[in-house]
């Protein structure tokens, strides 16, 4: 299995000008290719994978010198992303969805450079990342690498600010057996509620800094196109919207590798989140709870452990429960884990939930506490 490291680096203004040099290169040719593609459909002559990797041969040969630059295999792996969104494409229409046209990548718009199983050496020791036609790049090697090396993608971001993620092969590893199950409910006031009563409160992390993003937004509007103070002002939003992805996806990743490493069995509801932010009222706060990344997360730190996630229908799930129910979640969670004939709790037996702040999880204390034993055992 692929395990990724993601490492800042810090290239001087040399290699950070050769670094964009190609990938306007990569732009220019992903543009080429897709244009060959549409060319030859709108014609009916058949065009596959391997016609395209040849044309940009040809093109290095005879038309396009400044090809020569990039690394071949950074030139061949723009080929590989393009056809694999062709396939993409191809397979949502094949499932019945309504698709568009691959778009042409307008100056600016292509962000990685695909160094795949070649061209790239990482010397931990003086934390340097060395790429093939490029050179040596200071890197903040923060963390030990384990596994073999498979690839390395440099990738800019909005902010200008250049990492290296590093994919590594690894052996799965089994994780110990707990014997235990869980049901997660998910929801807006509670990011999730489980079965053994915990609620997680949603960090409302984009809440928290819209007003920031708004000025910012307004700042970058009054600014003229194509100065320098307009430069300046789109970094600094940029760097606002990096910093709420960053805390965002910190959250995430402490929160499902606790289920991960506590829990056998993960049964979490299996919701069609694009249909349900269709309901604009509730949109943006779906959107910025990110359910579908955690549930993608919990998916993939599973692999090779012995763990299991579950999807179960939602349907049925908070029957008979009203909004004002305080645990209304929490009795939902139990009937994903045990079924739809989970019964309400009466008032007498009513559990206590323990609520658990996005900045415990965030700092590592959430967990910390002693659990109780179930106020009722059902099964």
């Amino acid at each position: 299995m692929l395990r990724s490291y993601k490492f800042r680096l810090y290239p001087n203004k040399k290699v950070e000008k050769i670094l964009e040099e190609h990938l306007e290169i990569s732009r220019w040719l992903y543009n080429k290719l897709l244009e060959q593609i549409n060319n030859a459909r709108e014609n009916n002559v058949k065009i596959t994978q391997r016609d395209t990797q040849a044309l940009i041969v040809k093109l290095k040969k005879e038309e396009q010198p400044e090809f020569q630059k990039p690394y071949s295999k950074v030139l061949q792996m723009v080929n590989h992303q393009l056809w694999s969104s062709i396939r993409g494409l191809s397979q949502l229409k094949n499932d019945g969805k309504k698709i568009g046209k691959l778009r042409y990548k307008k100056k600016g718009r292509w962000k990685t450079l695909n160094y795949n199983q070649s061209g790239f050496s990482i010397d931990t020791k003086n934390n340097r990342i060395s790429l093939s036609k490029i050179g040596s790049i200071k890197a903040k090697i923060h963390r030990k690498i384990d596994g073999k090396v498979k690839g390395v993608i440099v990738k800019r971001y909005p902010s200008g600010k250049w990492y290296a993620i590093v994919q590594v092969e690894v052996e799965p590893e089994k994780l110990p057996e707990t014997g235990k199950t869980v049901g997660i409910d998910v929801g807006i006031k509670y990011f999730l509620t489980d079965s053994d009563r915990k609620q997680i409160e949603n960090p409302r992390f984009y809440e928290k800094t819209l007003k920031r993003i708004k000025g910012l937004h307004k700042n970058l509007s009054r600014k003229q196109k194509g100065s320098k103070n307009r430069e300046k002002a789109r970094i600094k939003l940029a760097k606002a919207y990096e910093k709420l992805n960053n805390q965002r996806r910190d959250f995430l990743h402490k929160l499902s590798r606790y289920y991960v490493d506590n829990y056998d069995l993960i049964k979490v509801e299996g919701l069609n989140i694009m249909n349900m932010v269709r309901n604009h009222r509730l949109s943006q706060k779906i959107l910025d709870a990110s359910w579908g990344e955690f549930m993608q997360m919990l998916s993939y730190k599973v692999e090779g452990t012995g763990k299991i996630v579950k999807k179960v229908n939602p349907r049925g799930t908070s029957k008979g429960l009203t909004y004002d129910n305080p645990l209304r979640d929490y009795i939902s969670a139990n009937r994903i884990k045990w079924g739809r004939d989970y019964p309400d709790m009466p008032v007498e037996r009513r559990p206590l939930l323990h609520t658990i702040s996005a900045k415990e999880v965030v700092m590592g204390q959430a967990f910390l506490m002693n659990q109780e034993a179930p106020c009722k055992s059902w099964g």
